[in-house]
């Protein structure tokens, strides 16, 4: 993806948003590496679009609700890979933007959050009814699995998407510290970072080209690359 990095504050962005919302539910996915700070720019995001349009518009439908039950990757030997791409219910994740998309705004939509406390989904924990923007965000949304219509099924179904990305290097502080947090003794935090979280960055990197902006966090805002594209949404879904 082309393009010179301008600084933009916040509000630059919210008024993108703003812009191009429309008429029913429009769906913006926030994409990039494990840490780069996705969750903390859709929180300010959806915060500062409600603050400007004087009223809850905008929600967060986070793709971590889609993590595979603890279980079930313990019966499958995958629990030390937990949070990569084939550790996801991509169908159902699919299926529920799908339903975001044609259920009329007003008519509630149950969907999934993530609680790190427990290290699992939380069913319904956010139901969006009256809200017409969506954002949601995860670390594959870009991803083309080549023909198998999984991740590479995402990319219709939003309006725009994102790229946020970080340094390697703060990437892999910020994902020690949470490992930490989360109850990892400093060697397995290491183990999992270095053997899983980084990995799971380099092939996100790969799908950075295909965003219709590139983000870096910078002095307090955002530097922004690239020029809008023409929305890639399938028109079938609309």
């Amino acid at each position: 993806m082309a393009g010179q990095f301008v600084d933009r504050p916040l509000s630059w962005l919210v008024r993108r948003v703003l812009d191009r919302a429309a008429r029913g539910r429009y769906l913006l996915g926030i994409t990039g590496p494990p840490g780069a700070g996705k969750s903390a720019l859709s929180i300010a995001l959806r915060d500062a679009i409600n603050t400007e349009a004087g009223g809850a518009v905008a929600e967060i439908a986070p793709m971590d609700g889609f993590h595979l039950s603890n279980d079930v990757l313990r019966a499958a030997g995958s629990s030390a890979r937990k949070g990569e791409p084939d550790t996801f219910d991509v169908d159902g994740y699919v299926s529920e933007l799908r339903r975001l998309r044609t259920t009329p705004v007003g008519e509630p939509v149950p969907w999934p959050t993530f609680d790190r406390s427990i290290d699992a989904p939380v069913p319904g924990g956010v139901v969006f009814d009256r809200q017409s923007i969506v954002l949601t965000e995860g670390n594959y949304l870009l991803l083309d699995d080549f023909g198998t219509r999984r991740w590479s099924a995402v990319r219709p179904l939003l309006d725009e998407c994102w790229y946020l990305d970080a340094a390697r290097d703060v990437i892999a502080n910020r994902l020690l510290d949470r490992h930490i947090r989360g109850g990892r003794t400093p060697a397995a935090a290491h183990d999992k970072v270095h053997h899983s979280d980084l990995r799971n960055a380099d092939l996100v990197a790969t799908t950075r080209e295909r965003a219709d902006l590139l983000l870096r966090w910078h002095a307090g805002g955002y530097a922004v690359a690239g020029p809008p594209r023409a929305s890639a949404v399938d028109p079938s879904i609309s």
